[in-house]
C-alpha cells in the first residue's frame, strides 16, 4: 500500500495552495493562500520519495518524522499523521506557515535536488494539523501525576510555551510570566497576520490554560517580583525571555521623528489588528499610510514590515540591503511574495545618512560591492567610492536584527552570567545557568534564531528541567499557587 502511494515525484508537479492575487491580498492582513483540500493535500505528500537518509528531517531542528507523515497524509490516514506530527512539535500548523522551508526542510529535499521540485512540506504539515482542529483529535493538555513542585517561566514565546507544556504534562505546577498583555511573544505581537492569523494563536494558549497553566500578564520582573522572590517561590526557573534590543544604525540624522525601529512599528500593527487603542498609530508615526516607505535590512524581519506597509497603503516600499539577492539571510519566498505585491528591492545598497530635521525626508545611500568571506561565511558588503545616491522616505523602518537586552541588571540579579554577545550563559549539557535551578533557553542564549528552534530548545529544556527536579526529590507545598 505504502509503495504504491507514493514515489510519484515523477508523473505528479510540485503545486503549493494557490495564493490569492497581490492585489486583493495587499488590501488585508489575512494569510495569502488557503490550506490545500484534502485530496491535493493527499497527491502532494504521495510525491516524496521516502528516501532511505531524509534530509527534510535531519535538517528540522525538531527532526520531525517528516517522510513518516508524508505517507500517511498520502494513505488518507490523517489522524495518525497529525498524531505522529505532533509528536515531536508543540506547534506544528505554526511551523508550516512561518517557517523558512526553502532554507529547512524543502531546501534540502531529495527531489528537488534531482530537478522535479520539492515536497511542499510545510503546506501538508499546515494542512494535517488544522484538519485535526476542526476534526477535534487535538487532545486537551492533561497534567500528569501531581509532583508538588512549582515551576516558573519568564517569557510566554515559543520556547516558554513549549517547555511550559511538556512540564505541565509531567505533573508540575507551572506559572508563565510575561510583561505583555497577550501570551504568545512575537508569534501575536512580531509576525503580522498575512503569515500567521492571531486565533491560530490564541487556540494554542487557551488549550494551555485550560490544562492549568498559569498566565501572568504585565508581569515585570524586577518591577513585579525581582528574580530572588521568583526562585523563593519556585523549584526552578526559565528565563525564555527572547531578544528584543533592537540593533543600532550608526548614521548622521538617524533620530530624525520617523526612523523608528522594526518591532515598535509591527508592534503596533498587531494592536491594531485586535481592535486596541494605538496613539502611535493614530499620530501617523507608525502607520505608513501614504508615504514613501524605506525599509533596512534583509531578514525575514523586514520581509514582514516591507508587506506591512504595502498593507497599510503606503505611497511606495522600498527595501535596502547592503547584500544581494543570494546572500540575503531572510526566506527567499518571501522576498518572492513582496515583489508580487509591489515592493521594490534596492540591492547591494547601504544608508550612510538620513535627510530631515523636523521629520525625516530622505536617506541619503551609496552602493556596495561584496569582497572577501567574513566569519559568517558570505562575502562581506564594502562601499563602492562614488556610487553615492538618494530615496525620499517619509517613514524609514530599522530591521537589522535584534541583540539581548541586560537581563542582569533588568532582571537585578547582578550575579547572572551573561556572554560576550549579552546571551545568558549555560552548561549546554544541563541548560542551566551560572544560579542553580535557573535554567534558560530559545533566543536569550542562542541569539536571534528562528520561532522552530525555539521551539526544540523549549522541548530540551523541559527534559533538563524534569530532570533537576527529579533528582531534587523535594516535594513541597504549591508555593506558587499562594503567591497567586
Amino acid at each position: 500500500m505504502a509503495e504504491q502511494a507514493m514515489l510519484k515525484f515523477v508523473g505528479t508537479g510540485q503545486a503549493y495552495p494557490e495564493k490569492r492575487a497581490a492585489e486583493l491580498r495587499a488590501e488585508d492582513f489575512e494569510e495569502i493562500a488557503k490550506r490545500y483540500e484534502t485530496a491535493k493535500a493527499e497527491e502532494q505528500a504521495s510525491r516524496c520519495s521516502q528516501c532511505g537518509v531524509p534530509y527534510c528531517s535531519v535538517h528540522c531542528p525538531l527532526h520531525n518524522h517528516i517522510p513518516d507523515w508524508l505517507r500517511l497524509t498520502a494513505e488518507g490516514r490523517l489522524r495518525e499523521a497529525f498524531e505522529l506530527s505532533n509528536s515531536t512539535s508543540t506547534m506544528p500548523e505554526i511551523c508550516g506557515r512561518i517557517c523558512p522551508q526553502d532554507r529547512l526542510c524543502e531546501g534540502n529535499c531529495v527531489i528537488e535536488f534531482s530537478g522535479h521540485g520539492a515536497v511542499t512540506i510545510g503546506s501538508v504539515e499546515k494542512f494535517i494539523t488544522d484538519t485535526a482542529w476542526e476534526e477535534g483529535w487535538v487532545e486537551p493538555l492533561v497534567a500528569g501525576k501531581a509532583t508538588g513542585q512549582s515551576i516558573g517561566v519568564i517569557g510566554a514565546g515559543p520556547a516558554g510555551l513549549t517547555a511550559a507544556e511538556y512540564l505541565r504534562a509531567a505533573g508540575h505546577e507551572v506559572h508563565v510570566y510575561d510583561r505583555h498583555d497577550r501570551m504568545g511573544g512575537l508569534l501575536v505581537y512580531g509576525i503580522p497576520g498575512f503569515k500567521l492569523e492571531k486565533p491560530i494563536v490564541k487556540r494554542r494558549i487557551k488549550r494551555l490554560e485550560d490544562g492549568g497553566i498559569v498566565f501572568h500578564r504585565g508581569f515585570e520582573v524586577s518591577r513585579d517580583a525581582t528574580l530572588e522572590q521568583l526562585r523563593e517561590r519556585h523549584d526552578a526557573l526559565l528565563i525564555a525571555t527572547g531578544v528584543y534590543k533592537a540593533r543600532a544604525i550608526k548614521a548622521p540624522g538617524v533620530g530624525a521623528p520617523g526612523v523608528v525601529e522594526s518591532l515598535d512599528y509591527l508592534i503596533a500593527s498587531n494592536r491594531k489588528s485586535f481592535g486596541d487603542a494605538v496613539p502611535e498609530f493614530e499620530s501617523g508615526a507608525l502607520n505608513a499610510a501614504g508615504k514613501n516607505v524605506v525599509v533596512i535590512g534583509g531578514g525575514d524581519t523586514a520581509m514582514d514590515c516591507v508587506r506591512t506597509a504595502v498593507r497599510q497603503g503606503a505611497k511606495s516600499v522600498k527595501c535596502l540591503y547592503r547584500r544581494d539577492r543570494a546572500n540575503m539571510p531572510g526566506s527567499q519566498n518571501e522576498v518572492k511574495n513582496a515583489e508580487e505585491e509591489g515592493v521594490e528591492f534596492v540591492w547591494l545598497s547601504a544608508p550612510e545618512a538620513f535627510d530631515g530635521t523636523e521629520a525625516v525626508s530622505g536617506v541619503r545611500a551609496t552602493k556596495m560591492r561584496l569582497g572577501q568571506a567574513d566569519a559568517s561565511g558570505r562575502r562581506a558588503p564594502e562601499p563602492d567610492p562614488g556610487s553615492e545616491f538618494r530615496l525620499d522616505a517619509d517613514l524609514v523602518i530599522k530591521a537589522l536584527g535584534f541583540d539581548p537586552e541586560e537581563l542582569p541588571r533588568l532582571f537585578g540579579a547582578a550575579d547572572l552570567s551573561v556572554t560576550r554577545w549579552g546571551t545568558l550563559r549555560v552548561d549546554h549539557k544541563s541548560m542551566m545557568t551560572n544560579m542553580d535551578g535557573v535554567f534558560a533557553a530559545g533566543d536569550i542564549v542562542r541569539g536571534a534564531s528562528l520561532v522552530v528552534w525555539a521551539i526544540r530548545d523549549g522541548r530540551d529544556v523541559a527534559d533538563h528541567m524534569h530532570s533537576y527536579l527529579k533528582a531534587k526529590g523535594k516535594v513541597a507545598p504549591a508555593k506558587a499557587l499562594e503567591a497567586a
